[in-house]
C-alpha cells in the first residue's frame, strides 16, 4: 500500500474464481496490484456514472420544450442569482 494518509485498507472477500481473475489481471502486467485495479474500476464507475447523469440533464433538457431566447431580464436574473450564491459561500 502507498504511503498516502488518505488512503485506508478495505478487506473484501470474493468468490475464488473471481480473486483468481483480479490476480491473473495483476500478473498480465497492466497493473502493480490488486488495489490498484479496483481503484481503476472505481474511478472508471463514477465517471461513467458522471457521464449516465449529464447525458439524463442534456435529454431532459432536449424534451422540456422548444427553446426560448434569453430576455435582458432573463440575463440579469441569472447574474443576481451567480452573485448571490457566491456571495452567500463567502461569508
Amino acid at each position: 500500500m502507498k504511503n498516502d494518509p488518505e488512503l485506508t485498507p478495505m478487506n473484501i472477500s470474493l468468490p475464488k474464481n473471481e480473486r483468481d481473475y483480479l490476480e491473473a489481471k495483476v500478473a498480465g502486467g497492466g497493473y502493480r496490484s490488486v488495489s490498484e485495479y479496483i481503484e481503476e474500476l472505481v474511478r472508471n464507475d463514477r465517471r461513467r456514472q458522471a457521464h449516465e447523469e449529464l447525458r439524463k440533464k442534456l435529454l431532459e433538457g432536449i424534451e422540456s420544450g422548444p427553446a426560448t431566447e434569453m430576455t435582458a431580464e432573463d440575463w440579469q436574473s441569472l447574474r443576481d442569482e451567480v452573485v448571490k450564491r457566491y456571495r452567500s459561500r463567502t461569508n
